[in-house]
């Protein structure tokens, strides 16, 4: 039979060689799982620093960068935006949009020299309404309601 104090450097050597990869994979595991999870608090991979124009259904029609725009749209506002979600050969390249309802959406600020509680606006959302789906009679008895343009300047 063997005796234990035989065995010890064997088994040290073998824990060693199980053991520092299982910990290395562990370390990588983890470092991966709050790197993903610091993603998904912030949620805007695709649309950060953008204002998103956004359908009813949930839709995104186009995306701003933020630092483009000199202001907003309110709701109310009518926008012209290129493009549209299913065009179609005879379709028009843009649409007139209306603007419902605006969302923001702010992220934690991490660096070093932050202060508590500061944020930066990470993204907005314009929840619009679809004007050129409209039907034309709708137009003709006054229904929808004259609203006012806000057009960006370019300087």
């Amino acid at each position: 039979m063997i005796s234990v104090p035989r065995l010890a450097p064997y088994t040290s050597l073998f824990a060693f060689i199980v053991g520092l990869p299982t910990l290395i994979g562990t370390y990588y595991q983890a470092w991966k799982t709050r790197q993903e999870s610091r993603e998904a608090r912030q949620g805007l991979v695709y649309s950060e620093n953008c204002l998103e124009f956004m359908l009813e259904d949930g839709t995104t029609i186009n995306l701003v960068p933020l630092e483009t725009l000199h202001t907003l749209p309110k709701p109310g506002d009518i926008v012209l935006l290129p493009g549209r979600v299913h065009h179609m050969d005879e379709d028009p390249m843009h649409a007139a949009y209306q603007v419902i309802r605006l969302e923001y959406i702010y992220a934690r600020v991490e660096n070093r020299h932050t202060q508590f509680g500061q944020a930066r606006l990470a993204k907005a959302v314009a929840h619009v309404h679809d004007l050129s789906s409209a039907t034309d009679d709708h137009f003709f008895r006054g229904s929808n309601p004259v609203v006012s343009v806000t057009l960006p300047t370019v300087d």
